[in-house]
Formats: C-alpha cells, sequence, structure tokens
C-alpha cells in the first residue's frame, strides 16, 4: 500500500522482486530494438524506492548504470521521464533546478514550480543534494543566475525558513493585509520587500487569514493585486506562491493545462509535474483538473503527446 497521507497514482508493487525487475529491463534493452512496453510496465509500477532496489540489483547482475544504459538506449521526452523515475525526489528536485539554470537562459518556471510549493524539510534535503551532486551551494547558482527582487524571493524560499505552525495572529493578519495594501494598491509604485516579508516568512493558515482581510481593505483578491502591481517572473512567482497556499493541487493542474494548452507542448513542465508528483498527490491533482477544467487530466494528455512518451505519462495519470 501507499504511505498513509499520500494520494499518488504510483503505489507499492506487492510480490516485489528487484532481481526479476533488473533482468526484464536487461532483457528488453538487448539486441537491436528496446521493448519501451517493458521498461513503462516495470518502472511506473514501481515506487521510487522499489526503483533504487532495481537499480543497485541491475548494477550487481550486470556491472552497469541502469539509469545510463537507459539513456543510452532512450530518446527525447520518453527518455526524459524515464531518468526521471529513477531518482529519490530530491534528487529529481536538484536535477531539474541545475538543469533549469544550466546554459545560455534560465527557466524560471522550473525554479518558481520547485521552489514555491516545497516545504521547509524539502527544501533543505534538496539544498543538501545539490551540495552533494553538483559541489556547489544552490543559492550560489541562483544567485548566478536570477536578479533583482525575483532573486531575493528565490533566495528567501531557499532559507527554508517560512512559519510552518497553525497559529494565527488575528492582529498581525490585520496589520500585515494592511502593509500590503499600503506597499502595493494604496500607493504609487510598489514596494515588493514589504510583499517578500510576508508571503515567503508566515504561515499557511495566518495567510489565508491575511488573503480575507486584504480583500476587505482593498476590494481586491490578493492574487488580482499582484497582476496589477508586479510583472514577468516576480509575478509569477508570488502568484505561484500564493496558489500554493491556497491549494496546491490546483495550481500543479492549472500547470499542467496550461501546459498543454495553446500551441506546442511545454514538455518540461508535463514531464517534472507527472513524475515528481506521481507517487504524492496526483489523484487529487487529477480530481482538481477535472473539477476547474472539465476535461480529465488523461484526455488532456492522450491529446497532445503520442507514442511511448504519451504512454508513459497516461500510466503515471493512472487512467481515467
Amino acid at each position: 500500500m501507499a504511505a498513509i497521507g499520500k494520494r499518488g497514482t504510483v503505489t507499492e508493487a506487492s510480490g516485489f522482486d528487484p532481481e526479476a525487475d533488473a533482468q526484464r529491463l536487461r532483457e528488453a534493452m538487448k539486441g537491436a530494438g528496446t521493448e519501451e512496453a517493458v521498461i513503462i510496465e516495470v518502472l511506473v509500477h514501481r515506487t521510487i524506492d522499489q526503483r533504487q532496489r532495481i537499480k543497485e540489483a541491475f548494477k550487481q547482475a550486470v556491472g552497469k548504470d541502469l539509469a545510463d544504459e537507459l539513456s543510452s538506449e532512450l530518446s527525447g521526452n520518453f527518455r526524459s521521464v524515464v531518468l526521471g523515475l529513477l531518482m529519490p525526489a530530491p534528487v529529481y528536485d536538484a536535477h531539474e533546478l541545475r538543469t533549469a539554470m544550466k546554459g545560455a537562459g534560465t527557466e524560471e518556471a522550473c525554479l518558481i514550480d520547485i521552489l514555491a510549493s516545497r516545504s521547509n524539510a524539502e527544501i533543505k534535503t534538496i539544498n543538501t543534494v545539490y551540495k552533494k551532486q553538483y559541489g556547489q551551494d544552490l543559492e550560489d547558482d541562483v544567485h548566478g543566475d536570477t536578479s533583482g527582487m525575483f532573486q531575493r524571493v528565490l533566495v528567501s524560499l531557499l532559507t527554508a525558513g517560512r512559519d510552518e505552525s497553525d497559529t494565527v495572529n488575528e492582529a498581525q493578519a490585520l496589520l500585515d493585509a494592511k502593509e500590503i495594501y499600503e506597499a502595493g494598491e494604496a500607493r504609487w509604485g510598489t514596494d515588493e520587500v514589504k510583499f517578500l516579508t510576508v508571503l515567503c516568512v508566515r504561515n499557511q493558515k495566518h495567510l489565508l487569514r491575511v488573503f480575507e482581510e486584504y480583500q476587505k481593505i482593498s476590494g481586491k483578491d490578493i492574487e488580482e493585486s499582484i497582476k496589477r502591481e508586479m510583472s514577468g517572473s516576480l509575478e509569477d512567482i508570488f502568484l505561484a506562491i500564493v496558489k500554493c497556499l491556497r491549494n496546491k493541487h490546483a495550481f500543479f493542474a492549472e500547470r499542467l493545462y496550461k501546459s498543454m494548452k495553446g500551441l506546442g507542448t511545454t514538455d518540461s513542465v508535463l514531464v517534472r509535474i507527472m513524475v515528481s508528483r506521481a507517487e504524492i498527490d496526483m489523484l487529487d491533482i487529477k480530481a482538481q483538473f477535472l473539477k476547474m477544467y472539465g476535461k480529465s487530466l488523461h484526455s488532456f494528455i492522450k491529446g497532445d503527446t503520442s507514442g511511448d512518451y504519451c504512454k508513459i505519462l497516461l500510466e503515471l495519470c493512472g487512467g481515467e
């Protein structure tokens, strides 16, 4: 069974035999072609922990790294999904952040998606793993790759210092709401630091009260004000923080929808969310997707992707 509290489409395989799975994967890669169906069947229906044991069994039996072997056999988005599934969650997050900052441009969406949605403990682990894997501090890389207020928000989130208690200080909530209003809607220009101080530090329950008070004071929803007061990546990250605090499943559902809607597919976003949430809360994200868009996530993926890439995503989606 899946761990208590998890609502993923991927759960532990019963009668699990890592040696037999490693052998099946080895056979699937032998000869001229690769049997992608076997790779999908084995990897999607095992948890991250079980996949680590398959990797160990493969290395023991073959003397080679499973991820390296699959990487040389596969290509494109299908390969990205398969390699992602083989990584423990914090390793995958660190890998995605590194990839987002490597090279000429920066994929700001990746930095936003991960850092706005992870808990303090998750961010601390990502920081540790990143240092171990790449020999550099994640904060230093973020510093070198981003700038201005957007950089400051990311660095604040990377400190993993958000209050995670359930305490709501009513007087403070009212003060926070007033200060955000005065820092934005009530003045010419915007004092973004005040938004950072409140949105990146206070706990979830407290902030939900702040948003209620803000609506009363300003007559506007906090998201509407952020859109009016900010632009670009700074607007995106503040909106992501608010959306994750209100309903993380809705946040991911919207990101999936936007990754497939319109011309072309933003595969990096689609792959990252499908891989990282499959074992955690994909059932809730699917339900939210259907509620928000009147169509199943399954049908969207089917209509927007093809081949083995489509097949593996549909398996991660867990049916209609």
